[in-house]
């Protein structure tokens, strides 16, 4: 297991920081009705169904802020809501489904490159994969751009639970252990569950510390 890497002091504070009021702020479906600059930005990424929406909900404690689906590609806008009025959660499109044409996969999966190339307040990208598969091709096209972008990120395992803790970790090592020599990759990767709660501490404390909370 990976040694505990921030102090009950520091968790504390981020707790208190994602317990302040959050909401919705808006969801732009083109570049040009990106928000202002003005906050720092965290954004949420992976592939359809890795559930980005309930991990925003459970890190903010509430269960209905970003609206989490059944259905694959539901997120088509870039989504963004504000925490305190200090910093800005943002929902990405998800990407690697294919009930949607080639055309509209392209329309809102291009949005999110063009969101990542024009943000200099885009703190960390936090890219969300399902510990029961682990990193699969089209991740590592994710990896690529995130490369290419030169976007600071770090890789966020989600349903932990659905594995016994020893699988957890094996997957948790061969994913640190597959963008060790990632240029843009952030070199530690969290196992979480939105659903029972686990590993967020960590993930609070980890956004609190890349946006200087």
């Amino acid at each position: 297991m990976t040694e505990p890497v921030f102090t009950a002091e520091e968790l504390e504070a981020a707790r208190i920081a994602f317990a302040r009021p959050v909401e919705f702020m808006m969801g732009a479906a083109k570049i040009d009705q990106l928000p202002d600059r003005s906050l720092p930005e965290v954004a949420f990424a992976g592939r359809s169904n890795v559930g980005k929406s309930s991990l925003i909900n459970a890190l903010v404690g509430q269960k209905h802020l970003a609206r989490a689906s059944n259905e694959p590609g539901r997120t088509r806008e870039v989504n963004f809501f504000v925490l305190d009025g200090r910093l800005r959660l943002v929902d990405l499109p998800g990407y690697g489904f294919a009930r949607a044409s080639k055309g509209t996969v392209d329309k809102f999966q291009n949005l999110g490159r063009a969101y990542l190339r024009g943000r200099p307040n885009l703190k960390r990208v936090y890219l969300l994969i399902d510990a029961r598969h682990g990193l699969k091709k089209v991740d590592a096209e994710a990896l690529d751009a995130l490369d290419l972008a030169a976007v600071s990120y770090q890789l966020v395992l989600t349903k932990a639970d659905k594995l016994k803790p020893h699988e957890a970790e094996a997957v948790r090592a061969a994913s640190e252990k597959a963008i060790a020599k990632r240029p843009a990759a952030f070199p530690r990767v969290l196992a979480t569950s939105a659903e029972k709660g686990s590993g967020l501490p960590d993930l609070k404390a980890e956004i609190a510390f890349a946006c200087a909370l």
